[in-house]
């Protein structure tokens, strides 16, 4: 069978988290590494929003990180994803919209946008007062909720790795990039088990891969990946330059 095609940057947090649940899962897939805003007429056709990442399965395309993690946990429903108990898996995709939106929001639009994104994609300057006001409102805020959340030992849901453990941790990896780190004075339980999250073998894995290019220029990263022997799709659906999508942000 054909691999699953996911296209979207290996830097991007929700690629991330479609790419580990790929990965806990073992199938095959290949990635169309496009750097966000850098796809062309046929990725606005994928993807509406204009968005990664888009999954192209066969005739499907999907452009929603969680439609396809909950696509992925239909195809191949062992290893799970999701919980067994029903409150629990409730539970799990509410943890999961909250790092999608309120996370997403606060650590990569009002922070690594603003030091990372803009600069690199835009040549723009960042606004260093959100980033500040982020810092010292936004993301104590965040990391208060998820201190309530964070389990003793182990993951969210017991000893097994889930969705919602993934797509929380998923946005640290971006904001450690930009040199934030969860205080483990402040927040001890959630700093510990974001720890274990990132060691885990599926995204460990991908912090080898993510690591190899996330300071190599956007128009070299492709070949790099293939250097490196990352599983790079051989047709790219990536143009020349960035365009902005139809979303205010």
């Amino acid at each position: 069978m054909k691999p699953i095609l996911i296209v979207g940057s290996y830097l991007s947090p929700y690629v991330r988290k479609v790419l580990a649940c790929l990965e806990v899962k073992g199938m095959a897939y290949e990635v169309d590494h496009i750097v966000p805003f850098f796809g062309d007429d046929r990725f606005s056709r994928l993807s509406p929003l204009r968005r990664i990442p888009v999954m192209v399965d066969g005739d499907l395309v999907l452009s929603d990180s969680s439609a396809i993690c909950q696509y992925l946990e239909d195809k191949q429903p062992d290893p799970a994803l999701l919980p067994k108990d029903i409150a629990d898996r409730a539970r799990a995709r509410w943890l999961e919209e909250f790092a999608d939106t309120r996370m997403g929001d606060v650590f990569i639009w009002r922070f690594f946008n603003q030091i990372a994104i803009r600069p690199s994609v835009w040549g723009e300057k960042g606004d260093r007062e959100m980033v500040d006001r982020t810092l010292k409102e936004e993301i104590p805020t965040v990391l208060d909720y998820l201190e309530g959340e964070a389990p003793a030992d182990g993951f969210r849901f017991g000893s097994t790795l889930s969705v919602a453990d993934i797509t929380i941790a998923a946005f640290f990896r971006n904001a450690g990039w930009v040199r934030f780190q969860i205080d483990a004075g402040r927040w001890p339980k959630t700093a510990a088990w974001i720890a274990r999250v990132l060691a885990s073998p599926p995204l460990a894995k991908l912090a080898k891969i993510e690591d190899a290019v996330l300071r190599v220029p956007i128009a070299e990263q492709r070949n790099a990946l293939k250097a490196m022997g990352a599983p790079v799709s051989a047709e790219t659906y990536a143009g020349p330059a960035p365009r902005r999508g139809i979303m205010p942000v």
